[in-house]
Parts: structure tokens; sequence; C-alpha cells
């Protein structure tokens, strides 16, 4: 699975700059093959190991082995019972299984029978590695939020370079109209410096806004590979869901494979059963006649180890217990802070849909007065500083619907995170 998502990241550059980005979705699509995510799915990929790895103890372990073995003095083959070396030794021409060069060959095998904490350290590897899904998870719904947040950012940037532009387009209508005046001595030359200085101080603002729309851009190409030309439209589809902190949902996994941890260092201090077998070829020349000797014997074991004093394991077991009592704070705090965190949150949405409508009505109601302005400055009722300044107030106003707007995404998606909400069924 992995090798097929990096061959996959590897051509999605080329992929993504050959084509129109057209919908929220392709970002999504191009996170979830990124390197930000694929670090997620290394992780998930380490902790199915260790499950994997856990569940071997449970399983019989077999080596082969080979072995030359020289003596002094003849050592035996093979135990034998006396009765049946009492025979050989009456018989010269029977080959004694004893000699001072043997070949061995043969097979061992254990299995743990009962080993307690075998079972539960299986059962911590299991629990270790829904904590890393769910991590996982929420990393990449916290990229996603973040994606959402910065395209949100974009366009209210590009609204306010749009706003500039107009601003800047209705200035320069009213500055032909104030060159006319003060060639014709209709108005003082400062009117032309002060709407000089506003056209200037539009292409300021307007730079200041690209610097940030840069790094809007870059920040979305670093984690989806993409680099965006514009804001990609987006509709939202649905809202939060109080689903309970599913973002904490790492942490809780987390600390139920802790105390599977503490109970596995309990349970070594148990008794042990382990079952233990054995199977030996030898080979040799025997040394009361010099003949060949090829023996088998097997042996069968059931042994049963209680442990009676290991101190460190004391030590061990209280290490862990305190372990599990710190993630257990760290999860009563996170708690804490997430329930005054939702909870602004929500009021917060609330406000900010409530100020979006509002700052629509009131954008509409200010380019109104600067159609008034205009005429009224036309007609010379109007300073110039007057007039200025209903430019001021529209683009103000436009600034703050089109922040009000990208803030309400932000707090929509940090909601959407905390509850572990698919933000895909949020936003299209």
């Amino acid at each position: 699975m992995i090798k097929k998502l990096i061959l996959i990241m590897a051509f999605l550059p080329m992929l993504a700059n050959a084509q129109e980005v057209e919908s929220i979705k392709m970002l999504f699509d191009s996170l979830k093959t990124h390197p930000q995510t694929m670090a997620g799915e290394i992780n998930k990929e380490k902790a199915l190991t260790g499950k994997k790895m856990a569940n071997g103890m449970l399983f019989p372990t077999i080596d082969l082995f080979g072995a030359y073995n020289y003596s002094t003095s003849p050592s035996g083959m093979l135990p034998i019972a006396p009765n049946e070396l009492l025979g050989m030794v009456k018989d010269p021409s029977v080959a004694q299984p004893f000699s001072e060069n043997i070949l061995r060959a043969g097979a061992s095998i254990s299995m743990p029978i009962f080993v307690k904490a075998i079972y539960t350290m299986a059962a911590k590897a299991k629990t270790m590695y829904k904590s890393a899904e769910q991590k996982s998870y929420i990393d990449l719904l916290k990229n996603e939020a973040m994606i959402v947040s910065l395209n949100a950012n974009l366009k209210y940037m590009n609204g306010m370079i749009s706003a500039l532009d107009k601003k800047r387009q209705s200035v320069e209508k009213t500055k032909e109209i104030i060159t006319i005046k003060v060639d014709n001595q209709r108005a003082p030359q400062s009117a032309l410096l002060k709407i000089n200085d506003a056209l200037n101080q539009i292409d300021l603002a307007k730079s200041g806004i690209e610097l940030k729309k840069s790094e809007a851009i870059s920040m979305i190409q670093s984690l989806t590979g993409i680099y965006l030309t514009k804001e990609i439209a987006m509709v939202q589809t649905g809202t939060y869901v109080d689903s309970g902190f599913v973002a904490l949902d790492p942490l809780r996994y987390k600390i139920e494979a802790e105390k599977l941890g503490a109970r596995a260092e309990k349970e070594k201090l148990w008794p042990v059963l382990v079952a233990q077998g054995n199977y030996n070829h030898s080979m040799a020349k025997s040394y009361n006649n010099n003949l060949g000797v090829n023996k088998n014997f097997a042996t069968v074991n059931l042994v049963l180890k209680v442990p009676i004093f290991q101190k460190s394991q004391y030590s061990k077991i209280k290490m862990a217990n305190l372990d599990v009592k710190s993630l257990e704070n760290d999860l009563f705090q996170k708690e804490i802070e997430l329930t005054a965190q939702a909870k602004q949150l929500q009021v917060n949405l609330q406000i900010l849909e409530n100020q979006v409508t509002l700052y629509k009505q009131s954008v509409e109601d200010k380019k109104g007065l600067l159609k008034i302005a205009k005429v009224a400055y036309d007609n010379t009722r109007m300073t110039i500083e007057d007039y200025l300044k209903y430019e001021d107030d529209l683009l103000m106003e436009q600034s703050k619907y089109f922040k009000t707007e990208a803030e309400k995404w932000q707090t929509l998606m940090k909601l959407a995170v905390i509850y572990g909400n698919d933000i895909e069924n949020i936003v299209k």
C-alpha cells in the first residue's frame, strides 16, 4: 500500500500542474498522497507491525542447529538406559554410542503455554494501532481544515485586491475631474496631491496583500503539491456535529494501551508455563570398535517458571503506573481546554454568521453613500478629504466583510476537527 502511495505521490505534482484545479476536493485528494499524510500512514504501518510482533510471541519458536563436538575422552551421543548399555558392553561387536568426535544436527521448538504478559502486550499493541489510526485521521482533518482556512484567506485577500482595484478606478475618475478643475483654477493644487497620495496608498495596500497572498499559496502548495493561481470556490454543504471530543481519541487509546502495558509489567511476576521440544541426530565413529553410529533422540519438556524475587520489576511497575497517571492528567487538562474552546467557537460562529449578513448589507449601503459623495464633490458641496473618506469607508467595510467570512470558515473548521467531523461532508 505504501509503495503505491509513494508512486502516486511522485507523479502527483506533474499531474497537478498540468490541469486546472476545479474543486476543493481535488486539493483534499492531493493532500491524501502528500508526505504530510504519508507520515501518518507510515506510523500506522509501524503500529500494525508492532501488533504483529506482539501476536508473533504467542506462536512456537523453531530453530535448526548443526554442531561438531570434540572431547578428550569418549562422550555419549545420546542418553542410554543402564540395561541397554550392559548388553552393548557384553558384545564387543556392537558399536557403542560413545565417541571423541561427534557431528550433531537437529531442531528445537519452544512455545508459550501460559505467559499472561504476552497476551496483555498483544492487546496493548492492538490498542496502540487504534491510537495511530485515530491520530492519522485527526491529522488529515487538521490539514484539510488548514486548506479550507487558507483558501478562505485567499478569497478574502483576492476580494480585497478586487475592492482596491475598484477603488483605484473610482479615484482615477475623480482624479480626472480634479485635474480639469486644477487646470481651470477651480480647485487648489493640493487637491491633486491628495488624490495622488490616495492612489499611492491603494498601491501600497495592494502590495502588502499580495505578499500575504503569496504566503498562503505557498502553504497550500506545501500541503498538496499544487500551486494555486486563485482561490477555489467553496460551498458550505453542512455544519459541525457535536459528537464528543473525537480529537482526543488518539490520547484516550494511548492511555488505554499504557494501562495494558502497566498490567503486563505486573503479570511478568506471574508463573510462566512453557513447552519445549528437542530433536537430535548424532553421527560418529564408535570408540570401542570404530564402526559408524547414527542415533536419534528427542525430548519434550513442560517447564514452569515462578518468579520469586525481581526487585527491578517492582520499579518498572511503578514507572508504568506513573506514565498512565501523567497521560490521564494530560487528557483531563485537554478536555477542560477543549470544552472552553468549543463553547467559545460555537458562540463565535453564530456571531460571525450574523456579522456576514450585516456587513454584506453595510457594503451595499456604503456603495450608495459613495455615489452620493461623488455627486456632492462634483457639485463642490464636499471637500476632497470628505470624499476620500467615503472611498475609505467602503473599502474598510468590504475588508470587514471578506475578513469575517474567512473567520467564519476558520471557526467552522476548528469545530469540525474538535468533533472529528468529516470535512468533505461540510464543504464542497
